[in-house]
C-alpha cells in the first residue's frame, strides 16, 4: 500500500504528459516575447506576467480534477499577483447602504491602483491558457513558435535592441515541443511500442537531447561572417546613400579589414583618447535619478584634442580642488561672477549598477551637496573628506582610493543657466588669453578643409551665438547617426576630418567632436562634455489614456531610469558675460534647456538610443483601454472565436467546393487525393500499373491496410466505371475511410 500511494504523484505528473509539456512551453514562448517589451513596461508589470506565467505552468502540473477547477485557480492567482504588484491597499467601506454613490467611488477607489495592470495581466492569461489548451498539433505549434520567432525578429531589425537570446530560446522551445508532439501521436497510435520504449528511457531519450544539442551548438558556434545576402530595406535604404544599424553582436566583423574590431557595448567611457569605431546598445540600468527638472547627467570635461581622441590639459591636471566639502555647502563656480538668470535643480542618484566612476554626476553646474546615502536625515555625515569640487571644470571628484566605496545613493543641487537667446546674442568675442589658449587648442592633425568648412559656416554670422548654432544646425542636419559607422571610408588620420568628409556618419563622439573642432577653428573656447542623456521616465513608454490632468510635469520632473545606452558626449561653449552654456549637436538629440518664466518649455524630443514618447494628457480622468491592448484583446478573441468555429468553417468551405458534385465525382475526387497522399508516403504508383495492381502491392507492403486499401479500391472502381450512382453518403463514407489510413499511414 505504502508503494501504490508513493507512485500517485508520479502517475499524475506522467498522465497527459503531453498537455502538461504544452503549457511548460506555452509559457517559456511567451516569456521570451514579453521580455522584448523591456523599454516598454514598469518593472512591476514584468512581475506579474513573470508570477502568471509560473503559478499558470504550477497549477497545470500540480492541481488534478476538472479542468474549470484550474481555471478558476488561475484566475484567482492572477487577481492576487496583479495586487500583490500593483500598490493595492484595502479602503473602508461605506457606513451605509444607501445611498449608492459612496459605493461606487469605493469601488472606485479600491480599484484604481489595479489600473493599468489589470489590463495587461488577464489578457496575457488569457493568451497562455489559449496557447497551452488549443496548440496541440503540429501545425499549431508551428504556427505559435514561428509567429513568436518572425515578430522577435522583426523587432530584432527595426529597433535598437537585439533578441538573439529570446530568438535562440525560441526556437529551441520549438523544436522541443515538435519532438514532444511528435512523440505524443506515437503513443496514441502505438500504445504497445510505446510502453515497450519507455522501458528503455535512456536509449529513448538520448537521440532526441543529441539532436536538440547539436542544433543548438550549430548556432552557437558558426563561424563568424557577414551576411551574403541583404534584407530589401538595407539595400533600399544603402541604395539612398543612407546607412542602416546593425545589432548583431558579436558576430559583426569590422567594416575594413585594416581596422581592429571594436566589440564594446555602449557605457560611460573610461579612456576617450581613441575615438571612432562601433558598439552595440546595451539597455542595462545603470541609476535612477529623482529630479525636479529634466537635463542631462553631467559628469567630466575634457580641454585638449589630440586627432584621435580627447585628453586633460596640464592645468586641468594640476586645477585647485576644493575638500572638506560639508552637506548643504556653497561651492564655488564661474556663476558667481556672472549676471545670469539660473534655476535650482534638486537631484537624488541611486546607483544600481555597482562600477565605481570618477566623479559624482549632476545637472549642469554643482552648487551644493545635499547628502551622500541612503537616507537625507543622516544629514550628509557620510560625505568623504577626500570629496573634492573643481570649480573651473565643474567636476564633483570622487575619491579614486578603494578604501571609499562610491555613493549608492547621493543627492545634490544644480544651477541651471536659463537660455536667453537675446542676452547670448549681445556677448562680446572672448579676450582672455588664457582662456583663449586652453579652449582654442587645436593639433596639427586639423587639416586645412576643417578650417575651410569652419569659415564658410560662420560666414554672415554677426554674433559668436549665431557662429555657433550654425556649426550646431549643420552638424544635426547633414550626417545619419548610427552606432556602426562604416570605417572602411576612413583615410584622414584626423578623427574630425574623417568623420565630416570621409565617413560622414556617426554618433554622439563624432558630432560633439566635429562641433568643438570647428567652434575652436572659429576662435571660440569650446571644450568637450560627456555623462548621460536624461534616460526615460514610466511615463514616456506608457501608451494608454485615461491619465489624469496634469500627471506630465511640464518640466520634466520624475524619476529617471539611466542606461548605459544613455551614455553620451556634447560641448560646452562659453560667451563673455554668460559662461559655459551647453549645445547638442547630435541629430536626433535636443538639450532641455531652462527657458525663461515668459516663454514656455518645450519637453525636447529623445535621442534614438532611448526613444521617450511623451503621452498627451487626457482632457478627462475617465476610465481607458490602452488601444495597443484593446487591439491585441480582440485579435485573441477572434482567434478563439475561429478555433471553435473551424469545423463549420470547414463545412461551409467544402460545400461551396463540392456541393455541385455528385457522390461519384466526389468518391473518384477523394480516391486520388489518397494516391497522392500515398506518394509522399514512399508508396510509389508507376506509370504503366493500373490502380488496381498498385493497391494491390501496396497491401504488400503494408498488411495492416490491405482490407482498408481493398475496400476502397472497390468503391472507386464502381464509381469511376459503373453506371450506378453513389449516394452523398456512401462518398461520406469512404471519405471517413480515407481519413483513417492517412492517419495510420
Amino acid at each position: 500500500m505504502g508503494d501504490n500511494r508513493g507512485s500517485r504523484p508520479l502517475k499524475y505528473l506522467a498522465s497527459n504528459w503531453y498537455g502538461k509539456l504544452a503549457f511548460l512551453f506555452s509559457a517559456v514562448l511567451l516569456w521570451q516575447w514579453f521580455d522584448s517589451l523591456e523599454n516598454y513596461w514598469w518593472p512591476q508589470t514584468f512581475a506579474i506576467v513573470h508570477g502568471l506565467l509560473i503559478a499558470g505552468v504550477a497549477i497545470e502540473w500540480l492541481v488534478p480534477g476538472p479542468r474549470w477547477i484550474r481555471l478558476a485557480l488561475h484566475g484567482l492567482a492572477t487577481l492576487a499577483i496583479t495586487i500583490r504588484q500593483s500598490g493595492f491597499v484595502w479602503v473602508d467601506t461605506p457606513d451605509k447602504l444607501r445611498p449608492l454613490q459612496p459605493w461606487g467611488d469605493w469601488f472606485a477607489a479600491l480599484v484604481s491602483p489595479l489600473d493599468p495592470y489589470i489590463w495587461i495581466s488577464f489578457p496575457v492569461l488569457l493568451l497562455y491558457l489559449f496557447a497551452g489548451y488549443f496548440c496541440r498539433t503540429r501545425y499549431q505549434v508551428i504556427f505559435l513558435a514561428g509567429a513568436s520567432v518572425f515578430s522577435l525578429s522583426i523587432l530584432d531589425s527595426f529597433t535598437e535592441i537585439y533578441f538573439w537570446d529570446e530568438v535562440a530560446w525560441s526556437v529551441f522551445v520549438a523544436l522541443a515541443w515538435l519532438a514532444a508532439e511528435h512523440f505524443h501521436r506515437f503513443q496514441q497510435k502505438h500504445p504497445e511500442t510505446w510502453s515497450h520504449m519507455l522501458q528503455y528511457p535512456v536509449s529513448f531519450a538520448f537521440p532526441v537531447v543529441l539532436v536538440l544539442a547539436v542544433v543548438m551548438a550549430s548556432g552557437l558556434f558558426v563561424p563568424n561572417i557577414r551576411p551574403i545576402l541583404k534584407d530589401p530595406y538595407t539595400i533600399w535604404m544603402e541604395s539612398r546613400g543612407q546607412s542602416v544599424p546593425s545589432f548583431v553582436g558579436d558576430k559583426l566583423e569590422s567594416a575594413s579589414a585594416g581596422q581592429p574590431a571594436r566589440d564594446s557595448r555602449s557605457g560611460y567611457s573610461r579612456d576617450d583618447g581613441q575615438l571612432g569605431g562601433g558598439f552595440q546598445f546595451d539597455y542595462s540600468e545603470v541609476m535612477t535619478v529623482s529630479t525636479n527638472r529634466r537635463s542631462y547627467w553631467r559628469g567630466e570635461t575634457k580641454s585638449v584634442y589630440t586627432g584621435t581622441g580627447w585628453d586633460e590639459s596640464a592645468a586641468e591636471r594640476r586645477e585647485q580642488a576644493i575638500s572638506g566639502i560639508a552637506p548643504e555647502m556653497a561651492l564655488p563656480s564661474v556663476l558667481d561672477d556672472i549676471d545670469v538668470e539660473t534655476e535650482e535643480v534638486r537631484q537624488t542618484f541611486t546607483m544600481i549598477r555597482k562600477d565605481p566612476y570618477p566623479v559624482l554626476f549632476g545637472a549642469a553646474t554643482i552648487r551644493s551637496v545635499r547628502a551622500i546615502g541612503a537616507a537625507e536625515a543622516d544629514n550628509g555625515s557620510s560625505v568623504p573628506p577626500s570629496l573634492a569640487w573643481l570649480q573651473e571644470s565643474g567636476e564633483l571628484r570622487w575619491p579614486r582610493s578603494g578604501r571609499t566605496p562610491y555613493p549608492e545613493v547621493y543627492s545634490v543641487v544644480s544651477e541651471v543657466p536659463v537660455l536667453d537667446e537675446a542676452k547670448l546674442r549681445q556677448s562680446k568675442p572672448v579676450t582672455d588669453e588664457a582662456l583663449l589658449a586652453a579652449y582654442t587648442q587645436l593639433p596639427d592633425s586639423v587639416t586645412p578643409r576643417v578650417r575651410e568648412l569652419a569659415k564658410k559656416l560662420t560666414s554672415g554670422q554677426t554674433t559668436e551665438y549665431d557662429k555657433v548654432k550654425a556649426i550646431e544646425t549643420y552638424l544635426q542636419q547633414n550626417f545619419p547617426y548610427t552606432n556602426t559607422p562604416d570605417l572602411s571610408k576612413k583615410k584622414s588620420v584626423d578623427f574630425v576630418d574623417s568623420f565630416l568628409f570621409e565617413i560622414k556618419e556617426g554618433y554622439c563622439d563624432y558630432y560633439s567632436t566635429a562641433m568643438a573642432v570647428l567652434t575652436r577653428a572659429s576662435g571660440i573656447p569650446t571644450r568637450w562634455v560627456k555623462g548621460f542623456a536624461p534616460g526615460i521616465l514610466p511615463l514616456d513608454t506608457f501608451n494608454g489614456g485615461g491619465m489624469p490632468q496634469g500627471a506630465v510635469d511640464p518640466n520634466g520632473g520624475g524619476t529617471y531610469t539611466v542606461r548605459n545606452a544613455d551614455a553620451h558626449s556634447w560641448v560646452e561653449v562659453y560667451f563673455d558675460g554668460y559662461g559655459w552654456m551647453p549645445f547638442e549637436p547630435t541629430a536626433g538629440f535636443s538639450y532641455p534647456y531652462s527657458a525663461p518664466e515668459e516663454a514656455p518649455a518645450a519637453v525636447p524630443e529623445q535621442a534614438p538610443e532611448a526613444a521617450e514618447p511623451a503621452p498627451a494628457a487626457a482632457e478627462k480622468d475617465v476610465f481607458s483601454i490602452p488601444l495597443g491592448w484593446s487591439i491585441g484583446t480582440l485579435v485573441a478573441l477572434l482567434a478563439i472565436a475561429a478555433y471553435f468555429t473551424r469545423n463549420a468553417a470547414a463545412g461551409i468551405w467544402h460545400k461551396l467546393r463540392f456541393g455541385t458534385l455528385s457522390g461519384n465525382q466526389l468518391i473518384v475526387l477523394e480516391t486520388e487525393k489518397l494516391i497522392r497522399y500515398c506518394r509522399k508516403r514512399g508508396l510509389e504508383r508507376f506509370e504503366h500499373e493500373t490502380l488496381r495492381e498498385s493497391v494491390h502491392r501496396w497491401a504488400d507492403v503494408r498488411r495492416s491496410l490491405r482490407e482498408d486499401f481493398i475496400q476502397v479500391l472497390n468503391v472507386f472502381e464502381r464509381a469511376k466505371y459503373s453506371s450506378a450512382q453513389a449516394s452523398p453518403d456512401e462518398a461520406e463514407r469512404l471519405a471517413d475511410k480515407i481519413k483513417t489510413i492517412r492517419e495510420r499511414l
